[in-house]
């Protein structure tokens, strides 16, 4: 089911749901030049109620002429999700792991049962431990980030069937075209910060499971280890030998972990 859900600014956010109505909230925030679909395996009949938003320029997502570089905006937008599922488990893959950073800093674990990261980054900027990216990543750019298609469609091409070994042409040719759907200068516009989350990790008062392979490439697997070094009682689950998206490599077992976890601490 696609729901429409309107932020203070008054910026509309598409997000998939599924699962009960009445079961436990679980929030899913995709990455960087991603949507909400690329959660399709655990939106397939969850034991949960999943609620997935495509983020601002993203996907079926309203795409406004700023708020990219500033997370009290990212705040107000997960927020505005919240303010729909209720208090949720917040499962954040790559960027999402930001943006959950950014609510987090902004409105604490009030509205929050416990948080998931996946090959996450919870940090951006020059040194920053939490943001450290791999080869995959540092290749893709700057092409990926450019408006002219003859530079930017092979460098997207090359980082969506990288950042993960084994999947099907299929599934790369989505990924390539979520990424083409979002504009130049947003994909841009998400590179161009420089935050430190060190604080806010410290701060997590709640479960936190944080999921990373063992052969990612576009987020370091340092970056797991610091935020589930930082962060109160995270549990650190490696999995060998996948890359950058543990649930499409490997959708069983990530979607057994996440309701096995859900299950513990949802409600």
């Amino acid at each position: 089911m696609l729901t429409s859900l309107l932020t203070a600014e008054g910026v509309r956010l598409s997000a998939r749901e599924a699962g009960p109505a009445h079961g436990p909230a679980v929030v899913l925030v995709h990455g960087w030049a991603q949507s909400g679909e690329v959660w399709s395996h655990q939106l397939a009949d969850p034991p949960f109620h999943a609620c997935a938003p495509d983020l601002r320029g993203h996907g079926g997502s309203d795409v406004p002429r700023d708020g990219y570089r500033d997370s009290a905006t990212w705040a107000g937008d997960l927020a505005t999700v919240l303010d729909h599922t209720g208090p949720a488990v917040l499962v954040g893959w790559s960027y999402g792991g930001l943006v959950i950073a950014d609510y987090l800093r902004a409105h604490g674990t009030s509205r929050v049962h416990g948080l998931v990261l996946v090959g996450a980054v919870t940090e951006i900027g020059r040194g920053r431990p939490g943001g450290v990216t791999g080869r995959v990543m540092r290749e893709a750019l700057p092409g990926a980030l450019s408006d002219d298609p003859a530079v930017a469609v092979p460098a997207l091409h090359r980082f969506c069937a990288e950042q993960a070994a084994g999947l099907s042409g299929e599934v790369v040719q989505r990924l390539l075209g979520t990424a083409l759907r979002v504009p130049a200068r947003v994909r841009g516009e998400l590179f161009r910060r420089d935050v430190d989350s060190a604080d806010v990790l410290r701060a997590v008062d709640k479960p936190t499971l944080v999921l990373h392979g063992t052969a990612d490439e576009v987020v370091d697997p340092a970056a797991g280890e610091y935020a589930a070094a930082t962060i109160p009682g995270a549990e650190l689950r490696r999995y060998e030998d996948v890359g950058h998206a543990p649930f499409l490599e490997r959708p069983e077992r990530f979607s057994a972990d996440l309701a096995a976890f859900v299950a513990e601490v949802g409600r």
